[in-house]
């Protein structure tokens, strides 16, 4: 019987295992346009997301206003994102943003728990995160894998595996964009 029960244990996280992501931010060194975290965010930038649960059914969707200001020194960047949902709820998000090393940031924000480790290569970044998620009267620790792909200098797409006790919750998928500059004038 123990014989049994390991072998199943060990079939069942095998299974759970293969459906986890292979993919390696150095998969994306070559790929251009090469993404400039700062240049890209520095300023206004307007996006459009929702969140899917685990079958992929729309939950919610929102718009995002984010004004990014780089530090005098230019080492931190300062997302404020502001959402609103398509119920009509609106949050504030601010991520302090710095860059440790070549193609390597961390990040923080009042609901991220710890902070996030993002690594870049290429057109891609690739966020890891903890968010301290409103659920119900109360909140749940989610993670949060997070990539990022540079379209053109204007366009970025964002897609986020929600997952639980390392099981997939649910999806973001997220597209930001910069004002043109006929589109930024008052």
């Amino acid at each position: 019987m123990k014989a049994l029960f390991k072998w199943t244990l060990t079939v069942l996280l095998l299974s759970l295992t293969a459906g986890c992501s292979s993919m390696k931010i150095q998969d994306y060194a070559n790929e251009t346009p090469k993404l400039d975290l700062f240049a890209f965010f520095n300023g206004k930038t307007q996006a459009w997301g929702q969140f899917q649960d685990r079958s992929g059914m729309v939950l919610r969707r929102f718009t995002v206003d984010i004004t990014g200001t780089l530090s005098a020194d230019k080492t931190q960047l300062i997302l404020d994102e502001q959402f609103l949902y398509n119920d009509g709820e609106k949050q504030t998000r601010v991520w302090t943003i710095k860059q440790t090393q070549p193609n390597q940031f961390i990040g923080t924000a009042a609901d991220v728990v710890g902070e996030a480790k993002g690594q870049s290569a290429g057109n891609a970044l690739n966020w890891a995160y903890v968010l301290d998620l409103p659920y119900k009267d109360s909140s749940i620790h989610v993670n949060f894998d997070d990539w990022m792909y540079l379209h053109d200098d204007q366009t970025m797409v964002n897609r986020a595996a929600v997952t639980k006790w390392g099981f997939k919750v649910g999806e973001v998928t997220l597209f930001f964009r910069k004002p043109t500059l006929e589109n930024s004038a008052p």
